[in-house]
């Protein structure tokens, strides 16, 4: 049920098609994050509308609320969502994070990592709960998502290497037990006339070199369909991810799309594609859009700005969205400071069109071999400068 075709590569760039259950999409892509289920004034429809071909939903909040016990009811996260197209669900490692090393400033953690899995406490309501690789793949399965996330740790950037080694070969373990468990729980789903599911297991490691091309090995040695890499857009300088990326593109296997996790700006999506990448995912298009900035060919536009009080031009001259086709900058604005739902609604369509689009031209580029010249246009046009 799962098939990746690699069509053609750009230099390290590459273009791909990857079959799944649930219809296919082709590479590199763009997928919406919705967290729990929805993204904030986004509805199903306008999906379709921007041409998101995937979309990616939270484990670990589906778990809190509604639960997947809710979710299975409902013949899974499509049916619950009326979503049709494939559907990845992501474990919870990020939020081992958030939740526990990054509580670590006068707070007590609510998370606590032995080698079986992690006891943790609802941000919600403070009841206990334990994860473990059995039962977050258990929990996915109970999702019905297509492709599903590997247990991980992130280890904090600030990990020595003592530290991230250790994590590192723990994280190793719980990627052999996931696949075991999703193995297992494959062979149920097949018993029930269920598609199976494919997992995703992850590249870790901060920024020692040694360490992320051990895991680079050691995951894309496991028999999966894909490689994760994660953990490279929270501590690390824009430099030490791309230098990342670098090393770690000749360890990855041709034969397998290449997913890194949690990145969502127009300037990364250029130099990852340009490394290999084939997948992302990222909050920041909708975050930015509620607080009134919007990507653009030229940069980041914060739209309350007072020199576009009387703008009457597009956010993008260049985009083709609904947004971009039908309001000003000086409407926008205006909405955005009278504090208006559809102000920020109307921006974070326009962010999610612009980077599912923006992976779209680079797969044709790549396609017409003329990915180096698409990436220098790209630059010539785009001033990063303008995100401050």
């Amino acid at each position: 049920m799962f098939k990746f075709t690699l069509h053609n590569k750009n230099g390290r760039a590459r273009a791909g098609t990857f079959e799944t259950p649930h219809g296919s999409f082709q590479t590199p892509v763009f997928m919406p994050v919705w967290t729990k289920s929805t993204v904030k004034w986004i509805h199903v429809e306008e999906l379709d509308d921007m041409g998101a071909e995937i979309i990616l939903n939270n484990t670990y909040h589906l778990y809190l609320r509604p639960g997947q016990d809710v979710v299975k009811h409902f013949w899974g996260i499509h049916k619950f969502m009326n979503y049709k197209k494939p559907m990845l669900t992501d474990s919870w490692g990020f939020q081992v994070f958030s939740l526990g090393w990054g509580m670590r400033d006068g707070k007590k953690s609510l998370v606590k990592i032995t080698e079986d899995g992690v006891h943790f406490r609802s941000f919600l309501d403070g009841s206990k709960h334990f994860f473990n690789a059995e039962n977050v793949m258990d929990i996915q399965s109970d999702l019905w998502a297509d492709i599903i996330m590997a247990f991980d740790e992130c280890a904090p950037g600030t990990s020595n290497w003592k530290y991230a080694k250790a994590a590192m070969e723990r994280t190793h373990r719980w990627a052999v037990r996931s696949l075991n468990q999703v193995k297992l729980n494959n062979e149920k789903r097949k018993a029930e006339w269920l598609p199976e599911q494919a997992l995703f297991p992850i590249v870790q490691w901060v920024t020692y070199e040694d360490l992320r091309i051990e895991s680079a090995r050691f995951i894309s040695s496991l028999d999966t369909h894909w490689v994760a890499i994660g953990w490279l857009s929270v501590w690390e300088a824009k430099p030490d991810m791309y230098r990342m990326l670098d090393i770690l593109e000749p360890e990855l296997p041709e034969n397998k799309p290449r997913y890194l996790m949690g990145i969502g700006t127009p300037e990364d999506l250029i130099e990852a594609i340009y490394r290999g990448v084939d997948m992302f995912d990222c909050v920041l298009p909708t975050r930015i859009g509620r607080h009134g900035s919007a990507f653009s060919h030229t940069g980041y536009i914060k739209i309350t700005n007072e020199k576009y009080k009387l703008s009457h031009e597009p956010l993008d001259p260049e985009c083709d969205c609904k947004v971009c086709r039908n309001y000003t900058k000086w409407y926008l604005r205006h909405l955005l400071l009278e504090d208006e739902m559809l102000g920020m609604q109307l921006l974070s369509y326009h962010n999610l069109h612009f980077l599912v689009n923006l992976a779209k031209k680079a797969r044709i580029a790549i396609l017409e071999n003329r990915y180096e010249a698409f990436r220098d246009n790209f630059w010539n046009k785009y001033d990063e400068k303008l995100r401050k």
